[in-house]
């Protein structure tokens, strides 16, 4: 499970990020995790909640922004997007002939502090 270690760094910047700007405590942040990361969101959401007990992030409220893949098939000349990197069928032709621009990383889009 490589969310709790995802989870104890996303903390980790948060923190520090609190501690620059005198914050007392973390009320939300807004992860993005890319739409080929294989990051489970329950199990993200599990985790993130552990992480945070006594910190400054306790009772942090967590958003998660799941993005699709931009995507592109060459069989019918149409964009399209992708969810999981499980099936690389276009949804529109079911063509496999596809040019694959996703995110594969987790970032901190967004933190909100008190």
């Amino acid at each position: 499970m490589h969310e709790i270690t995802l989870c104890q760094n996303a903390v980790e910047i948060m923190l520090q990020h609190a501690q620059n700007n005198n914050a007392r405590r973390i009320t939300a942040v807004w992860l993005e995790i890319g739409a080929f990361s294989c990051v489970e969101a329950e199990a993200l959401d599990f985790c993130f909640e552990l992480v945070c007990r006594e910190t400054l992030a306790q009772g942090c409220q967590l958003h998660l922004l799941t993005p699709a893949a931009q995507s592109w098939c060459y069989d019918c000349q149409q964009p399209c997007q992708l969810l999981s990197p499980k099936a690389l069928i276009c949804p529109q032709c079911g063509g496999r002939n596809l040019r694959v621009v996703a995110d594969d990383g987790m970032k901190i889009k967004r933190i909100e502090i008190e």
